[in-house]
């Protein structure tokens, strides 16, 4: 029996119930055949909510990757599992997975911004940052801070492409992370595309997800830029509301 998981926030990040059934069980959690919850990487958390079936009910605390394409549903200690086979319906922490698409996709502006190589990362609900190769601190942290708020107040469309892992490699100016390698070894990668035409802004492999328009973030504003070693800054970014 195959184990990996469909991922239905890929289809649809926006979506905040789904069915599914479970596949196996896994320590600590259980695996569905679709899942609705994102597991953690690329600096993304693993997203959090409950699961319902039959007669039972329980909390789901992390996301994880498993083996073999699987994802892990993580539960509360102790809490009852469902049998394999079980019929489930999943129900998202819509308020806490939509700031985290908020804060992904303004950190994927922050590097537009600050267009310096990026060696670190990590995204949260309510902040995310992102170290970049910088020796010297900003001259003007303020109009990096307006001209990021200018990039969300445009509403630009956030969109996605996919490309295979040749194409990516023969491309490697797509790749902005030096610390996090891009989603490859499925054949094909995923590419985040804010702004179109024109007016493209950002163009680089993601696997995470993230709001429709920039407009949804909401206004930004920085947090501390901390000296990280010799070259590197790190940049913080908050969500104002």
């Amino acid at each position: 029996m195959s184990t990996s998981t469909e991922l239905l926030f890929r289809a649809d990040p926006y979506a905040r119930e789904a069915a599914a059934s479970v596949i196996a069980q896994a320590e600590g959690g259980l695996v569905p055949d679709a899942s609705l919850f994102y597991p953690a990487g690329g600096g993304q958390p693993g997203d959090t909510g409950t699961l319902r079936w039959l007669g039972g009910e329980t909390r789901i605390i992390d996301t994880r990757k498993g083996a073999d394409g699987a994802v892990v549903l993580i539960a509360a200690e102790g809490a009852a599992l469902p049998a394999p086979g079980t019929a489930i319906t999943q129900h998202l922490d819509w308020e806490r997975r939509h700031r985290i698409m908020r804060v992904h996709t303004a950190l994927h502006l922050l590097s537009v911004v600050i267009p310096l190589p990026v060696t670190g990362g990590q995204i949260g609900p309510d902040k995310g940052r992102l170290d970049f190769d910088m020796p010297e601190a900003p001259a003007d942290r303020d109009a990096l801070e307006r001209a990021l708020n200018d990039l969300v107040a445009r509403d630009l469309p956030v969109t996605e492409d996919w490309i295979t892992d040749a194409e990516l490699a023969a491309n490697p100016g797509l790749v902005k992370t030096m610390s996090v390698a891009p989603p490859m070894g499925a054949g094909r990668v995923r590419l985040v595309r804010i702004g179109t035409g024109a007016d493209q802004v950002d163009l680089q492999p993601c696997g995470g997800t993230h709001v429709a328009r920039t407009g949804e973030i909401g206004p930004l504003r920085f947090g501390k830029i901390e000296k990280k070693g010799r070259q590197n800054r790190r940049v913080s970014v908050l969500l104002a509301a």
